[in-house]
Parts: C-alpha cells; structure tokens; sequence
C-alpha cells in the first residue's frame, strides 16, 4: 500500500478521532493488516502496534485541543483513568505473545458483540439516562476495558464511547471524553509493543490524521445527537465488515 494513500487513510482517521473518539484504531488495524499482508501471521501483531502508537498520538492531540468545559467531565475519575492504564499495559504484554489469529479474530468480535449491544439495549442511540449531572463510569470497567482494548488495539472508545453515553452524556461529550481515556490504555500499552511497530505506515498516518484532528478540535462541528449515534454505529459495522474480509482472505 503507497505511503500517500495511508497518509489519506490518516486524515480520515483523524476525521473519525474528532466526530466519534475513535479513528486510529477502527481504521488503522484492518489498513495495516492488508498493508503489512506479506509478513503472514505477523502482520496482525504489527497491526495492533502501529495502531497503539498512532491511537496514542493521536490521542494526545485530540485531548490537547478538547475545550476545557468538557473535560472537566472527568472529574472524579481518577480511579478509572490509573485502572485503565494498568489494563493497557496487561493489553500489550499479551498481544506481543498470543497468537496473531486470536487478536484479528478477537478484533471483529469485539465490534460485533458491541454493535449489537448498541442496537439492543436501549440509551445508546437515545440515551435513557439524560440528566443535567451525568453519572460517573464506575472504576470496575477500566481494567477489561483497557485490557482488551490494548490486545486489540483500538484504543478503546468501542467501550468508553457507550458506558459515557449510558451514563448520561451526549456523543458530542462522549466521544470528546474518549479521547483522554484512549491516551491513558495506550501509554502503557505502547511500551512493550514499540519494538513490532510499522514505522514508515505509522508516520504516513499521522502525517494525514494530526493537522486534520487538530484543525477540526478547534471548530464546533454540530450534529443531531441522535444522527451522530447512528453514524457511530455505522461506522463500526462498515469496519467490523472489512477486518472479518481481512482475516478470511
């Protein structure tokens, strides 16, 4: 795959990390695994490397340039932020020794049992618990979720996206929040899987997403609540279509 196409690949991703808290991961995985296809029952592991650096840099910008008002959402949360971080870290030990084919197959199975969790369970597409006070996302979820999120690469906002939704914010906060939530799984993640990044793919990435996440953060970008839910959920089955095509081929 040329290096400018993935540059492309990269502002659409940071598109995706500004509208919907996640891009790097989502896009990045399936992208490197056709990019990287000749490297066999590597390419998964490479995958999910270069993707935990680009999600963490992206992450960073993204968070970097969220208006304040918003993340002061996250207050109180320290818990699940330090409990996140611990999972990610757990995440990337694992993913440099489980075999490829657990993590790509695990991969589309964790978009699927997500989408339709979304679909199914009501406050998702509508939240059921809009309130002045969002709640606060218990602690409990941050090492399963980091965890998983860090083997997989992808960041995490499949998870935090819907628990910060059914908790009573809007996508618009949500998917902000998702953001610093996504840096603190892959800090710690990145450590132990540098050594299996893509270097040139990862840069072409971030080439593309950093002036894209950048320019949008610093704009309003108004959307319907409802329409950026179901946009959301569209976007995670066109990608849960593509990664289960990548691992049949």
């Amino acid at each position: 795959m040329g290096f400018w196409i993935l540059v492309v690949v990269g502002a659409l991703s940071g598109v995706t990390t500004v509208l919907f808290g996640f891009g790097g991961g989502f896009v990045t995985v399936p992208v490197i695994v056709w990019a990287d296809s000749e490297l066999g029952d590597d390419a998964m592991r490479t995958a999910v490397a270069t993707s935990a650096v680009v999600v963490f840099v992206g992450a960073a910008i993204a968070t970097a340039s969220t208006r304040r008002e918003i993340l002061v959402g996250l207050r109180g949360g320290s818990g699940l932020v330090a409990l996140l971080a611990v999972g990610g870290l757990v995440g990337g030990v694992a993913a440099r020794f489980v075999p490829a084919v657990v993590a790509q197959w695990g991969f589309v199975a964790y978009l699927a049992l997500t989408l339709a969790d979304a679909v199914i369970r009501p406050g998702f597409v509508r939240p059921a618990a809009a309130r002045a006070e969002p709640r606060t996302v218990s602690a409990r979820y941050g090492l399963p979720v980091g965890a998983v999120a860090a083997f997989l690469g992808v960041g995490g906002s499949v998870l935090t996206v819907p628990l910060l939704r059914r908790a009573g914010r809007s996508m618009e906060s949500a998917t902000a929040l998702a953001n610093p939530l996504t840096l603190a799984i892959t800090a710690p993640a990145v450590v132990p899987l540098v050594a299996s990044v893509d270097i040139t793919s990862a840069a072409a990435l971030l080439l593309g997403a950093t002036p894209v996440i950048v320019i949008l953060r610093r704009r309003r970008i108004g959307m319907p609540d409802a329409v950026h839910a179901r946009v959301y959920l569209g976007l995670i089955a066109a990608v849960t279509l593509a990664m289960a095509a990548a691992a049949l081929s």
